[in-house]
């Protein structure tokens, strides 16, 4: 049993960055697919690939007001959760990691939930009429979700660079990845690059408080940041995981789940829009504050 909670760890990228939920239910089974899988050949990319395909089914059964197609989206949604939850432990038990996968992980949520947001809009067209207004608040939701995701990874990225340069091996810069996308050769996958780049380029322009501080750190101490800040920093950054939480897929999805069960589903997109922006203005001056605090 030793052995086993210890290849189980091993599984995740750490147990401070995990929610509750994701420790309870959907790690656990991702932990016990992905022993299945392990040697099967079956790759964390092909996991994460089937997984678009489940989470985007979610937008068709989100469509009609009908509650058994609705329980069936909602089905369909948590277990494309688990497979996004295998892919990324499958990968860790096995070695097989590659950027590529990461960025194709982060690209499969969007799909899943740019599918959810159309349907959304269609539906309430569907009902009410003003299909343009709704899909005016679709966009607005979507743009609005893809920033809150951004931002979320980033943090969740940089509490892991701070309990060690391995498991923080993900905290990358854009000169990084722009390093990394020269020995690119496939057109596939430098645009891919290009979208990452872009996505990292737009978490440093936000966050200039926590730059200064990176910054700091490299010439005062390089790679090796003294324990003490590390452990400080973790510290105070764990405060604020509370709210991130709220920005997470299990944050998000809990309140989507009892909005849709009602059939009023546009007032998820009041709070995709309203509630989950305040949340994110509120985190983020608060993580530059305490940015600011170590410098």
């Amino acid at each position: 049993m030793g052995e086993l909670n210890k290849e189980y760890e091993a599984s995740l990228k750490s147990i401070e960055t995990e929610n509750k939920i994701d420790r309870i239910f959907y790690r656990p089974i991702g932990f016990k697919i992905a022993r299945l899988l392990k040697n099967t050949g079956i790759t964390p990319n092909m996991v994460t690939i089937f997984s678009i395909f489940v989470g985007g089914a979610t937008g068709f059964m989100f469509y009609p007001d009908n509650i058994w197609y609705t329980l069936c989206g909602i089905l369909l949604l948590v277990c494309a959760n688990i497979l996004d939850c295998v892919d990324g432990q499958l990968a860790r038990m096995t070695g097989i990691k590659s950027e590529i996968g990461r960025i194709l992980d982060g690209f499969a949520g969007d799909v899943w939930f740019t599918c959810i947001y159309v349907s959304f809009a269609l539906r309430l067209g569907h009902l009410y009429g003003h299909t343009g207004w709704f899909f005016v608040l679709a966009v607005t939701s979507g743009l609005s979700h893809l920033v809150q995701a951004n931002i979320t990874d980033y943090y969740k990225t940089l509490h892991l660079y701070f309990i060690s340069k391995e498991k923080g091996a993900e905290f990358q810069s854009p000169e990084q990845i722009k390093a990394q996308q020269k020995e690119i050769q496939s057109g596939v996958n430098r645009f891919f690059y290009n979208l990452y780049q872009a996505y990292t380029q737009f978490q440093v322009r936000s966050t200039p408080k926590l730059q200064k501080l990176l910054a700091d750190l490299q010439v005062k101490y390089g790679e090796d940041i003294p324990e003490e800040i590390r452990v400080e920093f973790r510290k105070q950054s764990r405060y604020l995981m509370r709210y991130i939480d709220l920005l997470t897929f299990n944050g998000r999805t809990i309140v989507m789940f009892i909005i849709v069960l009602t059939g009023q589903v546009w007032v998820y997109f009041l709070y995709e829009i309203v509630v989950l922006n305040a949340v994110l203005a509120f985190v983020m001056r608060k993580h530059e504050k305490m940015c600011e605090s170590f410098l």
